[in-house]
Formats: C-alpha cells, structure tokens, sequence
C-alpha cells in the first residue's frame, strides 16, 4: 500500500461487486445513445486526423506535488496532440469510478491505485479491452516485466496498462546492524532479528530488529508470501492456500519468531509505535532495525527533517532457505490505468493513456516527481531517471524475473481479508492445527468464488 496520498483503502467488497453487477446489467443510460467502442474507428491510433476533442481524466493523486507531477505528463501529451485538451480530476477512488460508469458518466479515462479491482472491471466491461488498439498500433507489451502484464489483464481481457509501480524490500538501519550485512535467507532474518533486538530487564522490547506480526504496517501476506514463493490461486482458479507447502513454511516461520519475542510483549510494542506515514515511524525513530517497505519510503526519509541523515541501506527481501533462487525478486503492484466503458472519446483517450504507460519521457517524470518505479525498461533505464543505490534496489526487484504479483480475482479484497483475519488467530496462538485453518481459509475462498461464477 502507498502512503495516504498515494493510495486509499479499497472499497469494500459489498459496494464494488453490487456496482459492476449493476454494470453487467445496464450497457448505457437510458434514452442516451451508447458511446463509441474502442477501436471502433477505422483512423489509425496515433493519427493526427484526429478531431479536436477535451477528454476527462479522473486519478486519485491529491497533493500539489503528485497533481503537478500529472500535469507535466499531460502537458507533454497536448504538445504532440494540441487539438485534445485534458481537464484532471483528483483525488478519485475506485467506488466513484465504478458509480460513473454504472450511471452512464463516466470519464474518458480513469487510473486507479489498486490493482484488486482488475479483474471486475475487465469481467464486467466495465473498463474497455486494449487489445485491439494495442495491436492496432504495434505495442510490444514485452517492454513491460511480466507481473506487471499480470495484474493490468484478467482472463484474456488486457482492460487496463500499469502507470506507475510499487516494489517492497528490505530497509535496514546501518547503525542498528552493529556492521552486520543484510540477510538473504529467512534463517539469516530470525538470527539477526535476535541479535539486534534490545529489551528491558522485565522483557519489555526496546528496539525490535526485525517485526514479524502480519499486523505490522506492510506485512501483508501477498507482501511476505514472495519471500518462499507462496501461491494464491490453483491453476483451475481455487485457492491454494491451504494446498501449497510455502504458506505452511512461512506462517511455522512466523511463528516462531512472533513466539520468541512473546506474542503479548511484540503487541504491546507494536501498538506503541508511531503513525505509518507520519515523521514518527518507529524506523525514523531507530525503534526497529530491519522493515518491509515499498521503494516509496526512500522519498519520505529524504523529505523528513530528522529522518534524512539517517545511515541506512535497502536489499531484497530475504527468502526460504530452501529457495535461493528466488533472492532478488519481491513483490509488486501498481496505479493501473484505462478507458471506461461509455467514455466519450475512446480513441483519444487510449493515446492518453498509451502516452502515460509507454513513452518514457513521461514515465521518467513521474517516477521522478512520485518517487514511484516506472513501468517499461527504457525508463527504468533512462539517464534522467533519479536514482541512488537505494532506490535503484527497487528497480533490480521489479525488473527481476522472480518478481510476482497478487494474481487477479473477481473477489480478491474479499479473499485477502479472509487470509488476513486468519493470520490474526494464527499468531496469537489461537489456531491449534494449521492445516486445518488453511484448509478452511480455502474453503471460505472457494465458496465466495462459486458464489461469484467461477
């Protein structure tokens, strides 16, 4: 997840499902004519033919830096097609887009930081297929990694292009490594957890070298999942969870470095740490030595003023000993971007959106106001892309061929919380057959699945 004003919440599951049902039912408003398709014109994409037009985009950027950022790239695009003018509306989520559609309103395009909506849209129509225009204009999709082909398709509908992307690794505190190199394996993570975690003499935890609890922060299960090379979803579409050995390895992994500290004394410590995304972040603060994190934080330690002398290093997230293979690679997501159904103008709005997502210039822009990885090769490897050793860890793990993602799914918040809610009982103590509570994580999965068609 980015911080606060990069990302929200996801809607709930109730409303975003009960709007793209109502989708699948209602193709256009009533009495209005339907608009375009895209790829319905017979001018080739990228023509300069193309009729003076202004194109509505909606994005959820809301801070003067992020809406400046976005400007610049759309004035770029005016300047190669300045009979389209763009106006930008910020700030959106993804309820309000699905609502706009849904009511025959929607924008011309639209961007979205969350990947788990994909799959609804693309089932429901409710964002148009690319496919057409991408092959219409030669769009090689192999200068994009692999897992961000991944989360901007779902079941052969390609119905959004990945804009921007997250990566997560591992962020360490050099003055609290007391010299010591970053850890590769899971093995590697619990000794030296141990050996820079700081207590009182009734226990209480001072300075935590690496937290454990799937409660903290980033610590996500799709986040740590990489790190064993955990999979979500069978090849028939079921969950396999409870199926697949890497869960079992990570969450008996877990375990018992949450059992080391004592579960009652890492929450008492984790429930007396500062905000997120405040200056007060207990990594800021030198409370915890090691964190999983997005390549975002890089940019607010440089723009905190007691954060920014801090000596400190990123590496990938170490992995199961087991699977050495796997060191380099991580996890990532990313802000998605698309033509709706019922956009005005679809044609112009794929060359806005085929601007953002594939010339370089722009992405190079962005990744460098937002301090977010860009998306294609070239701009990953741009000169004018702003890079440190730090930063350019987040580039090797994106771009690394290991690197995977949260696959699609119609339910995947859903599902997500199902799993989560699990972890919960899991690390307090409160599951006594692991099997079986996977097992039954699957179940709660497989039967929101049929329930959704699958």
């Amino acid at each position: 997840m980015r911080p606060p004003s990069h990302a929200s919440r996801p809607p709930t599951l109730r409303l975003v499902v009960a709007g793209l049902a109502a989708l699948a039912l209602t193709a256009c408003t009533a009495g209005k004519e339907a608009a375009p398709a895209l790829g319905a014109q017979p001018e080739p994409s990228g023509s300069a033919s193309l009729p003076p037009a202004t194109l509505e985009l909606w994005h959820g950027f809301s801070t003067p830096a992020e809406t400046k950022a976005f400007e610049d790239a759309i004035a770029a695009f005016t300047r190669k097609f300045p009979q389209i003018k763009v106006t930008a509306k910020k700030g959106v989520q993804d309820d309000q887009i699905t609502q706009a559609v849904r009511s025959g309103k929607a924008p011309d395009v639209a961007a979205s930081f969350t990947t788990d909506n994909v799959a609804q849209w693309c089932k429901s129509g409710a964002f148009q297929d690319l496919a057409p225009v991408i092959r219409q204009d030669g769009i090689d999709l192999s200068v994009l990694p692999a897992a961000s082909r991944s989360y901007t398709e779902f079941a052969g509908k390609r119905c959004t292009m990945p804009l921007l992307a997250d990566a997560y690794g591992l962020y360490y505190n050099k003055d609290l490594m007391q010299g010591h190199e970053p850890p590769k394996t899971l093995s590697e993570l619990t000794e030296l957890t141990k050996k820079l975690t700081v207590r009182d003499a009734d226990g209480t935890i001072k300075v935590a070298g690496f937290i454990p609890s799937f409660q903290y922060y980033e610590n996500s299960p799709s986040h740590l999942g990489t790190m064993v090379g955990a999979k979500w979803y069978n090849d028939d579409g079921t969950s396999a969870i409870g199926s697949d050995p890497a869960w079992k390895q990570l969450l008996t992994w877990q375990k018992e470095l949450v059992d080391w500290y004592g579960y009652d004394n890492l929450e008492k410590f984790r429930k007396g740490l500062g905000d997120e995304w405040s200056a007060e972040h207990p990594f800021f603060k030198g409370k915890v030595a090691m964190i999983l994190d997005g390549e975002w934080r890089n940019a607010m330690i440089a723009n905190d003023p007691e954060a920014k002398d801090m000596d400190y290093g990123t590496a990938p997230l170490p992995v199961a000993d087991d699977k050495p293979e796997l060191y380099g690679s991580g996890f990532t997501a990313g802000t998605v971007i698309g033509v709706p159904r019922g956009a005005k103008h679809p044609q112009h709005a794929w060359e806005l959106v085929k601007h953002l997502t594939t010339d370089t210039d722009s992405l190079v822009t962005l990744s460098n106001s937002l301090r977010n990885v860009p998306t294609t090769k070239a701009a990953m490897e741009h000169p004018r892309l702003v890079k440190d050793a730090n930063f350019q860890t987040f580039l090797d793990i994106f771009a690394h061929p290991g690197t995977s993602t949260l696959p699609a799914n119609v339910n995947s918040v859903f599902n997500q919380e199902a799993f989560s809610a699990f972890l919960v009982s899991w690390e307090k103590g409160a599951v006594s057959d692991l099997d079986a509570g996977l097992k039954s994580v699957d179940k709660r999965i497989d039967d929101k699945w049929k329930l959704s068609g699958g």
